[in-house]
């Protein structure tokens, strides 16, 4: 009864000592693996952006359906695009999918003048807090050196499966560009001066007719399948890659990822142009804007003018 007792002892303790070791084996497997995946590890996704326009402010509410169906039209090739944006552990470039113009597709009016705003592949590296973003503006090159935005995330603990990911909400408030065209709005009536008391003579400012929101509500769903703190554009900072984002009229969503595909690419940090600071940039938009105001004439009135106004 005895040597039994010791006999079941020793097996129970042999059977623990080699659980053990098929346990260290494989944490010392998922440590090996995790090295290469971070080594080597690159990965593909493609994202639709779309942009929608409160087309109700447009026109002082005089235009019909008819035209703002044309304008919404003639607006979507600039307010919908595909981005693809290749990624590692601490790096990413993010730019937009090459097409063919339409024939006939040439822009007018507002939709000429968002043309010359034409940016360029944005590169990020999330280790070192970093994003470069090339920018073309008037037909001048430059490159934007700037600091990556922190948001403060709020994880919600909310999930939903985008493709075959499951995917967890998270939360943040984030501060909008001042030069944002895509976020710009008429200014509500009540802040507007009295048509009559303004001398028509007097050329106007046309950002003093607009504004942008100082913030906006961001919501992203990030799934942890794919540990990477990466994401579209300027959006980071989460436990996995993120795979939409939902901020004021845009959305942002993942249709497509490829994880380590044949042929793996250089991320390259952008070089061509200008440097400048995003503050820097944004001055320079604004002496232009008003430059092309008084070459143009923004005078009430006439007609004319480069009047960016909803």
């Amino acid at each position: 009864m005895l040597k039994s007792s010791i006999f079941n002892t020793t097996k129970r303790h042999t059977t623990m000592k080699t659980s053990f070791k098929k346990l260290l084996f494989c944490f010392l497997a998922i440590c090996t693996t995790s090295i290469s995946f971070a080594q080597d590890f690159q990965g593909k996704a493609v994202y639709l952006s779309k942009t929608t326009m409160d087309l109700d402010n447009f026109g002082r509410g005089d235009l019909s359906e008819e035209q703002k169906k044309r304008i919404a039209d003639r607006m979507k090739s600039m307010f919908e695009k595909t981005y693809i944006l290749t990624f590692n552990q601490a790096e990413s470039t993010y730019k937009e999918e090459e097409k063919l113009e339409a024939p006939g597709g040439q822009s007018r009016g507002f939709g000429m003048m968002m043309s010359n705003f034409t940016g360029g592949t944005q590169y990020k590296n999330v280790k070192e807090q970093k994003v470069l973003q090339e920018q073309e503006f008037f037909g001048k090159q430059f490159l934007i050196n700037d600091e990556l935005e922190k948001l403060e995330w709020k994880l919600e603990g909310e999930t939903k499966q985008i493709g075959q990911y499951l995917c967890m909400k998270a939360t943040a408030i984030k501060k909008v560009d001042e030069m944002d065209f895509t976020r710009m709005r008429r200014r509500p009536p009540a802040e507007e001066k009295n048509e009559k008391s303004i001398d028509s003579t007097k050329t106007i400012n046309p950002l003093d007719e607009v504004e942008v929101p100082k913030e906006v509500e961001v919501v992203a769903w990030y799934t942890p399948q794919i540990p990477v703190n990466q994401g579209p554009g300027e959006y980071w900072g989460l436990p996995g890659l993120i795979l939409e984002i939902n901020a004021g009229r845009t959305t942002i969503l993942c249709s497509k990822i490829v994880i380590n595909p044949a042929d793996k690419e250089e991320l390259k940090m952008p070089s061509k142009g200008k440097e400048v600071t995003r503050q820097e940039y944004n001055d320079i938009m604004k002496k232009k804007i008003e430059e092309m105001q008084e070459m143009y004439g923004g005078r009430r009135g006439q007609g004319g003018g480069m009047r960016i106004r909803h």
